[in-house]
């Protein structure tokens, strides 16, 4: 056979190992994180977060339907998809790796013989196989997130761009050029990772069409990077923000209809192009003409967000910032609500960044757009203490940011940073720890799936190789089992992909400097580019290895390239037939068949169905007709999956806490969701709208008792809401800022009401009103006004819940909640030790209808992320037990914990497990054992302790070993509390690292041998 047959047969043959992997490791349902949200807008037709992803949705609807259409399949379709593109993806990549192998094997287009065929292929199959099986890859391709399509579009227009250089030559090869921008055009409605292949694309068009010299090459470099600049800021954000300023001038001057102006602009554009290509066709202006008809096919493939708006104006159920005119389109392909960040000129975090006024914030009238407030921007390069390159530039520290970059960068608490310290943090936390880690988990190894925080024992990248490794980040052998041997995400690669790659670029390199840079290009700009861009502040909300799968991708092309490297390698010692075969089978199996044994087990999700689960329970823990209160992303993405798409509880509108601190957010609580009826939010739409009441500030009135509490209702209707100049106040800007003259607030109880549909029950002390102590916040965003306000206006007619008690306490409201399952419902009953939960209800929902995503299951994985909500199940578990044991109604706790510890494997899930965050894993299951002695379960009770016990210990004897071994575990102990009290306490810096988890260790055994002591049947001495 020819060799473009072989090609040809072998990567689909590849494509189909790839697409069968995926396809039997895929989550059946809907996953954590974004897809719950991905799946129900693709579904529904819905929007999702900005910037949305448009031809996604489209692409997973298509795949839904041919699913048969059904709410039950609706995830696996769409799960499908993702499975299906990342099998093309591989497909795509084993084509790059063997076009690029050819041009090293192949000398003047000379034959290819089949030892030569052979070593090409089994390059390219090496090569897509390690990626298949590479961690960061494998993860997004076995759920319905946007990464594994994205994927795919970077690999086919990184493939067009090599097709087009085998046929430059040819007449009509340009086309190939079109079809490119064509399919970027596309991508930019999956995501935008795919416009960093633009400079290896314009380099590679530069080395066929071009005298190649050091100053072309440089201009042509600086050229795809103005390209790449180009696309996103003003074809994706300019081209819409000038349709929309056009909009808001025909709308509001000429008196036209929405749209009219949008319209407009596109039609203007599409005619200037046209001109464009006319008048270049005629000078016979080649490159013009090229670069014209690739803009215009671009921007078609961008057209895609005129379904964004289609959509929005008919309100579906998930209708994320309300996309119904070219005015909200701007804000949201811009990410507006997302923040903005200095990349080359900014300050520290240790000064105050001014805002610049921008113009007016526009909303959509009744018959033109109105002016709501203002656009501000953070003026970064206006600060005192500006410079280049600022890499320390967030001041706040909700996430821990400011924590992060002492850490990173050596500084001591009131020491400003310099630029040095700008570049250390950025060498060892940005480019280091969440960029170069992710590459070593793909290519090296990954010590456990605890998510990073800088730490020697969490998520670390390991080779397997003990002496590297201990000395890296200490010693291994001494880690907490579930941190290390029993963590199945504890993967040795020995190294090994990570050296055939680098002997893979260096051979390339060698042999084609040209294809070596641009790969290098493609490598660079899909990774490190993008940390450049980013400028993460830390402490990130999860791991973001799935963004620098790109820089993954590139680096595969080299494992492949590296087989040849082996085979010239072995030709020195053996017959070249021999050596091409040896080649083959040892990187084979040195390589991909390695990273498959090793990865498999925390990459299986085909049984695993906790994201679900979850929801339901949440869910069913809900009261008819209820507005639940959650937090974005794993709080609330899965819910929206089990409403909008399974059909489950539609009755109940789920409230996200911090969505609703948008107008569009509170607007959409006007009116009726899936079954579930509009309420009354207190204030106007054209009160909130904008701008208007995003933060509102205490201001001490004349006439106000600042000890008495004051009708909630009136306060935000009256007060707030009004115009009265005694309640605002003008900025130097000239903007109004609305003031609230009290910080303690009622809401009245009426009792027939709250009797009436079951919120209280007989025997409760119902008490007059609910007391809002909020003192101290000197000030209010709009989401706590509209959580406020939805529980004003409610005025008790439908139960009111909270996904954790976190919005709750936030609000002053903890004291008034009871726990129906997996929610805290708000009653007008303060608690007691038992009247926090709702024992009947708690209990019925827990026996009926929990479930717990298969946990029961052997061989189920499931990741720190799953970890951690099966954790808040497990914390229910206990609560609702503590109480019932507490009521006397020992029998059901019994049956509470037993339903738990039945339906979760400890295999999968341990009682004692080792976590990232302060031992909180250990603290709840802690509780759970507090629960199960109170319930006299003492052999439930034991096997916990047990697990408890065997994790602290361990963990006690780690923190030790990463000592020098001169103190005992006492004076350990003490040096973690002087530190934990901001003293000056004596531990190594990897001991420091650990200090909290040290002493809650520490505690946590103490609490359990009492309680083993108190609780454990006492032996009875024998007189004879």
């Amino acid at each position: 056979m020819t060799f473009n047959k072989v090609n040809n047969l072998a990567g689909w043959m590849v494509c189909a190992i790839a697409c069968t992997v995926y396809l039997l490791t895929m989550e059946p349902t809907v996953s954590l994180w974004d897809c719950g949200e991905f799946i129900s807008t693709a579904y529904t037709m819905g929007i999702p977060h900005p910037p949305g992803a448009p031809l996604f949705i489209l692409i997973a609807r298509f795949f839904i339907i041919l699913f048969g259409n059904n709410p039950h399949t609706a995830a696996i379709a769409v799960n499908s998809m993702s499975a299906i593109a990342s099998g093309f993806t591989i497909l795509f990549l084993f084509w790059t790796i063997t076009h690029f192998a050819r041009k090293l094997v192949q000398k003047n287009d000379a034959p290819l013989s089949r030892q030569a065929i052979f070593s090409i292929i089994s390059a390219g199959v090496v090569g897509a196989l390690a990626y298949t099986f590479s961690d960061s890859f494998w993860f997004s391709a076995v759920e319905g997130e946007v990464y594994a399509l994205s994927s795919f579009f970077t690999a086919l227009v990184f493939w067009a761009i090599l097709k087009w250089e085998q046929q430059s030559h040819k007449a009509g090869a340009d086309k190939w050029l079109v079809f490119i921008f064509f399919m970027m055009g596309l991508s930019i409605g999956v995501h935008l990772l795919n416009l960093l292949t633009i400079p290896a694309i314009i380099m590679m068009y530069y080395y066929k069409r071009f005298k190649v010299t050091r100053r072309n090459t440089i201009l042509a470099f600086l050229i795809g990077c103005s390209i790449t600049g180009f696309v996103m800021k003003f074809i994706i954000v300019y081209t819409v923000k000038g349709a929309g300023a056009f909009d808001v001038y025909f709308t509001n001057e000429l008196g036209m209809p929405f749209f009219s102006g949008f319209t407009v602009f596109f039609l203007l554009i599409a005619a200037t192009i046209a001109w464009g290509i006319r008048i270049a066709n005629k000078r016979k202006l080649k490159y013009l003409t090229i670069g014209l008809w690739s803009c215009a096919f671009m921007l078609l493939g961008y057209s895609t967000y005129l379904t964004t708006m289609i959509r929005s104006n008919a309100n579906p159920g998930v209708d994320m910032y309300n996309i119904d005119n070219p005015i909200s389109l701007e804000g949201y392909l811009s990410r507006e609500k997302y923040g903005d960040w200095p990349i080359v000129y900014g300050p520290d975090f240790t000064e105050k960044t001014p805002y610049a006024k921008t113009g007016d914030e526009y909303v959509r009238g009744k018959n033109k757009y109105e002016v709501a407030g203002s656009r501000y921007i953070q003026n970064w390069s206006a600060a005192p203490g500006a410079h280049l390159f600022p890499r320390m530039y967030d001041a706040s520290n909700d996430r821990g940011q400011v924590d992060c970059y002492r850490q990173f960068a050596g500084l001591e608490i009131g020491e400003t940073p310099t630029i040095a310290d700008n570049i250390r943090y950025f060498t060892r936390y940005q480019a280091g720890w969440m960029y170069m880690r992710y590459f070593m988990w793909n290519f090296v190894g990954r010590q456990n799936d605890l998510q990073g925080f800088g730490n020697p024992r969490d998520s670390n990248f390991i080779s397997g190789i003990s002496f590297i490794d201990n000395v890296m980040v200490g010693n291994q052998q001494k880690m907490p089992d579930t941190a290390h041997v029993t963590n199945k995400a504890f993967n040795r690669l020995y190294m090994l992909p990570l050296l055939l790659g680098v002997a893979g670029l260096v051979y390339q390199f060698k042999r084609s400097r040209r294809d070596g840079l641009v790969n290098g290009l493609l490598f660079f700009f899909t990774g490190l580019a993008i940390v450049l861009f980013l400028n993460q502040a830390g402490y990130q909300p999860r791991e973001r290895d799935y963004a620098f799968v790109g820089s993954f991708y590139a680096f595969s092309i080299w494992i492949g390239l590296g087989v040849l490297w082996v085979k010239q390698m072995l030709e020195k010692v053996t017959r070249p037939p021999i050596a091409a075969y040896l080649a083959a089978g040892l990187c084979l199996l040195a390589v991909p068949v390695l990273m498959a044994q090793q990865e498999w087990d925390d990459h299986d999700r085909s049984q695993k169905t906790l994201a679900l689960d979850l929801a339901k329970n949440y869910l069913k823990s809900c009261p008819p007709n209820a507005i639940l209160f959650t937090a974005e992303d794993n709080d609330s993405y899965a819910l929206w999956y089990a409403q909008e798409v399974e059909g489950i509880r539609k009755d109940v509108r789920v409230v996200v806490s911090t969505l609703i601190g948008t107008d569009w957010g509170i607007d959409q609580l006007r009116y009726k969701v899936n079954n579930s009826a509009p309420f009354n939010v207190v204030f106007r739409p054209d009160q909130v709208a904008g701008d208007k009441l995003n933060v509102i500030y205490y201001s001490q009135t004349p006439g106000y008792d600042k000890d008495k509490y004051y009708d909630l209702y009136n306060i935000l209707k009256n007060v707030v809401g009004s115009d009265d100049q005694r309640f605002t106040t003008t900025s130097e800007d000239g903007d109004t800022y609305s003031l609230y003259p009290t910080q303690k607030f009622s809401v009245p109880v009426d009792v027939k009401t709250v009797m009436a549909n079951g919120t209280i029950h007989a025997g409760d002390k119902v008490v007059d009103s609910l007391h809002i102590d909020l003192s101290s916040k000197n000030y209010l965003f709009k989401n706590d006004l509209a959580i406020l306000a939805v529980i004003a206006g409610n005025q008790w007619k439908r139960p009111i819940c909270f996904s954790n008690l976190g919005t709750a306490q936030d609000m002053g409201l903890d004291k008034y909640t009871r726990l129906n399952g997996l929610t805290y419902q708000l009653v007008p009953v303060e608690n007691t030790n038992t009247s926090g939960v709702n024992l009947d209800v708690a209990y019925n929902n827990v026996m009926q209808y929990f479930g717990y995503g298969n946990a029961g299951k052997k061989g189920v994985y499931f990741d720190e992320e799953n970890r951690r909500r099966l954790n808040t199940i497990k914390l229910a578990h206990a609560q609702i037990a503590r109480s019932l044991a507490q009521a006397g109604r020992k029998e059901e706790a019994r049956k509470i914990l037993h339903r738990y510890d039945e339906h979760v494997n400890e295999a999968n899930v341990p009682y004692g497990m080792t976590t990232n965050r302060g031992n909180i894993h250990n603290i709840f299951s802690l509780q759970f054992l507090e629960a199960c002695y109170l319930a006299d379960d003492l052999p439930l009770a034991n096997k916990v302790a047990k697990s408890l016990k065997k994790d602290l210990q361990q963990q006690m004897q780690y923190y030790h070993s990463l000592g020098d071994g001169s103190y005992t575990d006492e004076q350990m102990i003490n040096n973690a509390w002087l530190l934990t009290q901001g003293k000056a306490g004596d531990l190594s810096n990897r001991q420091a690292s650990f200090a909290q988890d040290i002493l809650s260790s520490y505690q946590l055994l103490q609490q359990i041998e009492k309680w083993e002591q108190e609780f454990q049947p006492k032996r009875l001495s024998v007189i004879n």
